[in-house]
């Protein structure tokens, strides 16, 4: 079974909802990407990842990377803004 990398002091959720709207990607379209690359997701995986409430795989945090077009260190950064 893959490990899975606990969401706690990164906010790792934000940051691919961040640079997924920035890229003009939908959720729908990066489970769809994602799959094609043999990353078996489904949205409301993705959604839940994206709000924080479902860890996150390592194999998942590469496919996004790899989808996205970004490094780990953005998917990685620290939210420094108190919300």
């Amino acid at each position: 079974m893959e490990s899975k990398i606990k969401q706690d002091t990164i906010h790792i959720g934000k940051n691919i909802r961040r640079i997924r709207k920035e890229k003009g990607i939908g959720q729908t379209e990066l489970v769809q990407m994602l799959q094609l690359n043999g990353i078996m997701i489904y949205r409301e995986s993705l959604v839940k990842i994206e709000r924080g409430a479902q860890h996150i795989t390592a194999s998942q945090l590469k496919g996004i990377r790899d989808c996205l077009e970004t490094s780990y260190e953005e998917l990685l950064k620290e939210d420094n803004t108190k919300t």
